[in-house]
């Protein structure tokens, strides 16, 4: 790392750092600018929290240095729209630690969202079923996560889920940086077979990703304790508490919170739990990645926040213990990664005091109106005909596609997944902002089974006003902060026909949808309270 011109930070000569993104005992992320490509990345630099330790613990910091690197050489093995792309690596050699340049993901984390309040089903099954897929890949590769939690969740900007933080990462040939009878991760996520210093296999980070979905509706941990070891304790020992609001999701945690990794469903199974959770529940979205946006904040998170909410991102540790008697004598703790000052996990540009609206382009929480009687009413925003017949338009336009596998209209913005010419059944994402025009995403998928593209050209969008006046009136959401519609494509598999849905959801958690027909006549009701 080098001083250039006005004392700007460039790494490599290369990478000029500009914002702090977040940070922790194992170093800061920040936000930069790639001077020789021209776009802002997310560089992760690696300091240990006690600056000596190359000089006093040499090979404390040699083992540091190589699970960096195998960080990145873990990432780069694992190519997925749900796992954070890894673009650059500096490394100065022995005695030195290395950076990582990553994608800049820049709608916060997991974490940030539930520090918010818990979530619906639905809304959890949906980034459950991207998480999955993420850790499909990832064992495809030969890769075990071992540190599923919500702050190594990363949100892009339209919600869609992408796992990030691969640094204890253990690759089937190489896992030499885990000593013998150590076992590595967060413990409120740690499967027992991974307490008990085993390996675990992908059946434990099946286990941290229902757990995780367990805290995402429940709005608290199940087995976290007063402390590290009880909480170790109450995993070993102790059964999970049928959890009392995860309505469609409960079939899931009940069948892989269990402690017997064999008696798991494989992760096939438990995607199609996941995909009947979020379509009995009535979520958005048709596609391989459907998922809804993230909720509005109530207001920015400052960067040097602890969120002491579930969810929160905790340190992870290394426990030096016997194999089968972790919670029986002298248990030595060391911190190894980051999370435990928990701005935002890596490559999250996540709400902070230094993010502008550009830079994070979340739909923030719309101003509200008094409607008559007293109640709160979100401002429109795109949700009028004009402005959705203009967005439509306007994408049309720019791709060239009239079919769509998915179509959803928020205050703010419009996205859509534009089908390929000639494809039924792979799409292109896009979003569309009054500011900006349309910008094409990252996202490139294909239709979940049974759904078919539908064209957008005789939607009556001039029922939308009356049907959100439905929807604040009939679904009995208190307080609505978010408002969107969404148009679901017809589905052979659930026997559904083409759709238009109005969904409100409140800080709460609570949400209620209903459902119309393309030409706007409400078929079905689902209410926050039925």
């Amino acid at each position: 790392m080098n001083d250039g011109e006005s004392g700007r930070r460039i790494v490599d000569d290369r990478f000029e750092l500009q914002t702090r993104l977040g940070g922790g005992g194992m170093g800061t992320v920040w936000r930069a600018r790639d001077l020789l490509l021209h776009r802002a990345v997310a560089v992760k630099e690696v300091r240990p929290a006690d600056p000596g330790l190359a000089e006093y613990d040499p090979d404390s910091a040699r083992m540091l240095r190589e699970r960096v690197l195998r960080e990145a050489r873990a990432l780069a093995r694992v190519q997925h729209p749900n796992v954070v792309t890894i673009h650059h690596i500096v490394d100065g050699g022995p005695g030195t630690y290395p950076w990582i340049v990553m994608e800049l993901v820049e709608g916060g984390s997991l974490a940030d969202r539930l520090a918010r309040g818990p979530m619906a089903p639905a809304e959890a099954a949906r980034i459950g079923r991207g998480v999955l897929d993420a850790l499909r890949a990832a064992h495809a590769a030969g890769v075990q996560h071992r540190d599923v939690k919500p702050a190594n969740v990363l949100l892009r900007t339209d919600g869609r889920p992408v796992l990030t933080d691969f640094g204890i990462a253990a690759v089937r040939e190489a896992t030499a940086l885990t000593a013998t009878g150590s076992i590595i991760g967060t413990p409120d996520y740690m499967a027992p077979e991974r307490v008990t210093g085993g390996d675990g296999g992908p059946a434990a980070d099946l286990w941290s990703l229902a757990m995780m979905l367990y805290v995402a509706v429940e709005g608290h941990h199940p087995l976290q304790r007063g402390t590290t070891l009880a909480t170790l304790a109450a995993v070993l020992h102790e059964e999970v508490p049928p959890p009392k609001q995860a309505g469609s999701l409960t079939d899931v945690l009940a069948r892989v919170l269990v402690r017997d990794p064999a008696a798991r469903p494989g992760a096939e199974a438990i995607d199609a739990l996941l995909a009947t959770a979020a379509q009995d529940t009535g979520g958005p979205g048709t596609t391989s990645y459907p998922l809804a946006p993230p909720r509005p904040p109530s207001a920015p998170l400052p960067s040097e926040t602890v969120v002491d909410r579930p969810g929160r991102p905790r340190r992870a540790v290394i426990a030096s213990v016997a194999a089968g008697a972790v919670l029986v004598g002298g248990v030595t703790w060391l911190a190894l990664s980051g999370g435990d000052k928990g701005d935002s996990p890596s490559g999250s540009a996540g709400p902070t005091r230094h993010t502008t609206a550009r830079q994070s382009p979340t739909p923030t929480k719309p101003s509200a109106s008094t409607a008559p009687g007293g109640t709160s009413k979100p401002a429109t925003g795109m949700l009028t005909p004009t402005a959705i017949r203009k967005a439509l338009k306007a994408i049309e336009d720019e791709t060239g596609r009239k079919t769509f596998g998915a179509f959803n209209v928020y205050p703010e913005y419009v996205s859509a997944d534009a089908m390929v010419p000639g494809s039924k059944t792979r799409f292109d994402s896009y979003t569309y902002r009054p500011a900006t025009g349309v910008d094409k995403g990252i996202i490139k998928g294909t239709l979940t089974s049974g759904s078919t593209p539908v064209s957008l050209k005789n939607y009556n969008w001039d029922a939308v006003p009356a049907l959100l006046a439905t929807g604040r009136k009939k679904l009995h959401v208190d307080k609505p902060t978010l408002t969107y519609v969404s148009i679901q494509p017809p589905s052979t598999l659930f026997d559904e026909p083409a759709s238009i849905r109005v969904y409100l959801t409140n800080d709460y958690g609570e949400t209620g949808y209903l459902q119309a027909t393309p030409q706007g006549k409400v078929t079905k009701l689902y209410p926050a309270d039925a």
